[in-house]
């Protein structure tokens, strides 16, 4: 399989110590479900993830090396703390192509959808005065999104990941 296809197909499932990439492979559009979508607690929430990376064909991304090793080539063990670090081994990989695609929630992983007007009306967080800024919406979380500050510079980080300069 060519590493485009492996990027333009990959599937995750991320362990709870992996929030904040979880988010971010959502803002890239990757199909990422997490285990803090699941009841804690559950003292058998590993074997767990391993079968939801099985069942639906998801690469497990894990902190926990021993998760990782069960996985076998289903799961890959992030080795880094940093945030930036762990989307340049996946990107290093062939996983993902680090650039945002603004097509999925960030929260509950939902396909999102260009917003209607009263759903931009409605939201008071929304911004008034750039008209050329477009918006999604996500109808289960009923959540506005658009490219903001911040996602401009999570893609200006996403950049220099990619070998840019940001110049």
């Amino acid at each position: 399989m060519s590493r485009e296809r492996i990027e333009a197909e990959a599937r995750f499932v991320t362990d709870r110590m992996l929030g904040t990439l979880t988010r971010y492979l959502r803002f890239m559009g990757y199909d990422t479900k997490s285990a803090n979508a699941l009841a804690e607690g559950n003292e058998k929430e590993d074997t767990l993830l391993l079968d939801i990376s099985r069942r639906e064909n998801r690469i497990l991304l894990t902190r926990d090396r021993e998760l990782a090793r069960r996985g076998g080539d289903r799961a890959i063990w992030i080795a880094s703390e940093d945030v930036l670090q762990q989307v340049r081994q996946l990107v290093e990989g062939g996983f993902v192509r680090p650039e945002i695609r603004m097509s999925r929630c960030s929260l509950c992983n939902s396909l999102l959808r260009p917003a209607r007007r009263h759903e931009i009306a409605g939201a008071a967080y929304a911004p008034r005065d750039n008209p050329n800024l477009i918006f999604f919406w996500c109808p289960p979380c009923r959540k506005l999104y658009w490219m903001g500050s911040h996602g401009e510079e999570l893609g200006r980080r996403f950049g220099e990941i990619r070998g840019e300069d940001g110049a």
